[in-house]
């Protein structure tokens, strides 16, 4: 098992964990009240800096409640965090747009991440056709 090096900035916040049973993604948490308008943009800070191994990335996302609890949209809709990002005032922070006016507790759950090993090199061909089977060209429904 990997151990993985977290720097907390603030007191109050809860710590890293799995959720037993649940999802192997691990919460996030605001380590600050936060207040936004609906159209305001803000970072808002996590509360961590995580000292991921060389070869890993952490992709963080909002929590599948986010949206529907607090009327926040990811405005990355997916972060990468990458293994260089991991100095001592490195934190973390999670760029949401508000789409209602909206108050966030400090230690209100709104985002999750997981850490995922790094693509391994890849080659790419260009070719005139490929073998699969043709599915319309739209996701898995065709048009």
């Amino acid at each position: 098992m990997e151990e993985i090096k977290v720097k907390y900035f603030v007191d109050g916040i809860d710590e890293l964990c799995y959720v037993a049973g649940k999802s192997d993604w691990i919460d996030l948490h605001a380590a600050e009240d936060v207040d936004m308008k609906a159209g305001e943009f803000r970072l808002i800070p996590l509360g961590v800096a995580i000292e991921l191994p060389e070869g890993y990335e952490a992709h963080v996302v909002p929590r599948s409640s986010t949206f529907k609890n607090y009327g926040l949209l990811q405005a990355n809709s997916m972060g990468v965090v990458d293994y260089t990002y991991r100095g001592d005032n490195d934190q973390w922070h999670v760029p949401m747009y508000a789409t209602r006016d909206v108050h966030i507790d400090k230690n209100t759950r709104i985002s999750q991440f997981r850490i995922m090993k790094n693509q391994p090199p890849l080659v790419f061909t260009r070719v005139e056709h490929l073998t699969g089977p043709d599915r319309g060209g739209f996701g898995s429904t065709g048009k």
